[in-house]
């Protein structure tokens, strides 16, 4: 069973914490391996070889760091498939699903090639009598990424790779969930040729965040992850002087009014509503269906719904596959035993013929769902799709 540590200064760090978690793989159940913990020190000791090394690498020129960013480029496409089953393996997304995140990350990395042009400054002479007004773009220093379960190759890259061109130094948290995608581009970027120290990897738990939140090294944050917890993030973040960035959860509609194509509504309703089993920012949770053709449009979801093949990642004919917990599991699935009992009508119930091992949930269908009901107030955050009947647009 593998353990995972931290990467610091340049190299794979093992904790000294006495902590860790274990790491499973959701489509079997089986614990993979197990995540260090980060303690207070580790995580200063990565802040630190991130602050040492930032005058070097803020003092390198545009192009060198433009260099690195191409060659981690070549790096990550060559080996995108890799990155896909790490992140297949850990967080139980299709294959297809996380080589599609692969490549979104990837396209984060190809604007940080473009940073020589893109961090210019601007100059206008005579802006009043003889006055000139002048802007320039300069790096913070050491900056933080606290990223989520759901995409743990996508959103480290969408912080790290524009970071690290502006000339910061970066410490990355992980989700303890999914962690072995991050030291995975932390040896892609040494083999780039970014400079030791200026990359670093804490994994760990709240007191890790903590310890980044509240460190007075690290000059600015960016989060990823539910409300209540982007709240937090920013109100502590802030509090100690801290540029923060803190994106919270979504609870996405999709309006079908009654001149809609209703099999295209349909289809793309069954897509956004269970791709990679709901666990998406950008989810479609709830369907506001004119009542006109309400009806229709919920058959029609209904009949597409046995078709999607629900298993192992891995397995290339599959299309959607488990949650990451069995705890994120119960959850949602306690979503769907309660909305009967509030009115709902469950037309597909994802509870049934679920495979016998690993976290699966079906997808799950609810019509006649309401404002005050709690599949509707809250982020459910996997394969549940709720449709509200409504009027028409007003």
């Amino acid at each position: 069973m593998k353990t995972i540590s931290h990467w610091i200064d340049g190299r794979v760090v093992e904790s000294t914490s006495g902590n860790s978690s274990p790491v499973f793989d959701p489509a079997s159940g089986e614990q993979t391996g197990s995540v260090d913990l980060a303690s207070v020190a580790e995580v200063d000791a990565a802040v630190a070889a991130a602050k040492a090394a930032f005058p070097e690498w803020r003092s390198s020129s545009l192009s060198k760091r433009a260099e690195v960013m191409f060659r981690l480029r070549e790096l990550v496409d060559a080996n995108r498939k890799e990155i896909a089953s790490l992140v297949t393996a850990e967080h139980g997304k299709v294959l297809s699903d996380a080589l599609g995140e692969v490549a979104r990350g990837l396209e984060n990395v190809d604007f940080a090639c473009g940073i020589p042009q893109l961090i210019k400054g601007d100059y206008s002479e005579q802006a009043a009598g003889g006055i000139d007004v002048y802007s320039i773009r300069q790096p913070l220093g050491v900056v933080a990424g606290i990223t989520p379960f759901n995409f743990p190759a996508m959103v480290p890259m969408w912080m790290f790779a524009n970071a690290l061109a502006c000339g910061n130094t970066f410490v990355l948290k992980p989700s303890e969930k999914d962690p072995s995608v991050a030291l995975y581009l932390a040896e892609l970027l040494a083999q780039a040729g970014l400079p030791a120290g200026c990359f670093n990897v804490v994994q760990g738990d709240k007191v890790a965040v903590d310890a980044i939140l509240e460190h007075d090294d690290v000059a600015a944050v960016s989060f990823v992850g539910s409300t209540p917890i982007a709240k937090y993030i920013y109100e502590t973040g802030t509090a100690n002087g801290k540029r923060v960035q803190a994106l919270g959860g979504a609870k996405n509609h999709m309006l079908v009014l009654a001149d809609a194509d209703v099999d295209m509504a349909a289809d793309a309703a069954v897509g956004a509503g269970y791709g990679s089993a709901g666990e998406r920012c950008m989810a479609i949770s709830v369907v506001l269906a004119a009542e006109s053709i309400a009806d229709e449009l919920v058959a029609k979801i209904a009949d597409r719904i046995p078709s999607i093949k629900v298993g192992p990642g891995n397995e290339p004919d599959n299309e959607m596959g488990p949650l990451i917990t069995a705890d994120h599991r119960d959850r949602v699935r306690g979503y769907v035993n309660n909305a009967p009992e509030e009115g709902a009508t469950l037309v597909v119930d994802g509870r049934a013929g679920v495979p016998s091992e690993g976290y699966f949930l079906n997808p799950t269908l609810l019509d006649n769902v309401t404002t005050d009901m709690a599949c509707y107030r809250d982020e459910i955050f996997g394969p549940v799709l709720s449709v509200m009947r409504v009027a028409g647009y007003q």
